[in-house]
């Protein structure tokens, strides 16, 4: 158990998600609405607590941003690299590398310490290569030959639902918020600014091969727009235009 109270089994530093994702934006009203009919139905994360928990996200991308403005051209086969807590006093982060094409994704994470987070952050990624998983050193490999430098910290509060049938998670994201003035992603006093209007929240669908018909009604029954867009590059944009 760590200092966020998220419980790795087996001893296990890889964990391995492949799926399908939906995005919408939706109403803090809506949201309120969807997340009682979802208790009655579904099981609640249990780290959710009373208004859900925090999750902060390091982006990594190349030096002249390839990832975003591939993502901006419409490019099918896509990639992000990002270093997630859970708590900024936590001993560990997620060192994670999201590969999608069209609406599927494939999640890779690895467990690191909190001081190999850090030097990963100082742009030293040497420390990738004691890791006994091949998935580190192809995370090594990957930083070092194309050029990635951290580019913004996205912050958010979740609350998410899980369906045992079919790996199903509904999750809603509030408040997110974003800064690259600072990289410190253990850092308890980050200077963030909005990324989305307060009143908006980001409803994210995500199953394996078929969403079960009671959890489709419930969703389609929301007034919402479908979001192309991740947090990411809705930070990135915010930032260019900030800086036009």
């Amino acid at each position: 158990m760590n200092a966020a109270g998220f419980l790795f089994l087996g001893g296990e530093s890889l964990n391995k998600v492949f799926r399908e994702e939906k995005k919408f934006l939706i109403s803090v009203a809506e949201f309120l609405n969807t997340s009682d009919k979802l208790e009655k139905v579904m099981l609640q994360d249990i780290h959710n607590g009373t208004h859900g928990y925090l999750i902060r996200s390091l982006y990594f991308d190349t030096i002249y941003d390839g990832d975003f403005f591939e993502k901006q051209a419409g490019v099918e086969l896509r990639r992000k690299v990002r270093l997630r807590c859970y708590d900024p006093n936590a001993d560990f982060a997620m060192l994670e590398l999201k590969q999608k094409q069209g609406s599927r994704q494939l999640k890779r994470s690895l467990r690191i310490t909190r001081e190999d987070a850090q030097r990963l952050i100082e742009r030293d990624y040497s420390p990738l290569l004691k890791y006994e998983d091949p998935f580190a050193a192809e995370m090594y490999a990957l930083m070092q030959t194309r050029v990635y430098r951290p580019k913004t910290i996205v912050q958010y509060n979740r609350k998410a639902f899980i369906a045992k049938e079919n790996k199903i998670r509904v999750t809603f994201d509030s408040r997110i918020e974003s800064t690259e003035s600072s990289f410190d992603l253990f850092s308890d006093k980050l200077d963030m600014n909005p990324v989305l209007d307060p009143y908006d929240v980001v409803l994210e669908v995500k199953f394996n091969g078929f969403l079960l018909s009671y959890i489709r009604g419930l969703i389609n029954n929301i007034d919402k727009s479908e979001l192309s867009v991740s947090k990411y590059v809705l930070a990135r944009q915010n930032a260019y235009q900030t800086h036009l």
